[in-house]
């Protein structure tokens, strides 16, 4: 439940599931081809409201798109949630990847305030339950 989330400033990383192959245009970083399959996608929430405010927008489809995600939350559901009060969604990738190295990054997405991550959305292969990937960027 989204009222169950935690107010608190942190990190959060969403499992989407998306059906179709589908091409975005996400401003910069232009047109963006992603194929079906499962998505990590890992972002702070360090504004008003914390996690709980930033993932209930996330878990909208009709929104304002700001951030590159927004572009693919409104077309793809959310089948798992990680949230880590006062930690970083780099740390969260970095338990993703040493996981699953085999998870690709869709390069610059959602990472472009990040010098570190090549990007913050990954293309998980299967197999792999959202609750088993949930599970281990917890462990992060």
């Amino acid at each position: 439940m989204i009222e169950d989330l935690p107010p608190e400033p942190g990190a959060y990383a969403l499992v989407i599931e998306l059906a179709e192959e589908s091409t975005l245009e996400v401003g910069a970083l232009g047109r963006v081809r992603l194929k079906p399959g499962r998505y990590v996608y890992a972002g702070s929430a360090w504004g008003p409201g914390g996690i709980r405010a930033r993932v209930k927008r996330h878990l909208r489809v009709e929104k304002r798109l700001h951030w590159h995600i927004d572009h693919l939350t409104r077309l793809a559901p959310v089948t798992a949630l990680v949230v880590r009060p006062g930690g970083r969604e780099c740390t969260l990738l970095d338990a993703l990847r040493k996981a699953r190295p085999e998870a690709s990054p869709i390069p610059g997405f959602g990472s472009s305030d990040c010098s570190r991550c090549p990007a913050h959305l990954f293309h998980i292969p299967p197999p792999i339950a959202p609750r088993l990937l949930a599970d281990t960027m917890e462990r992060a």
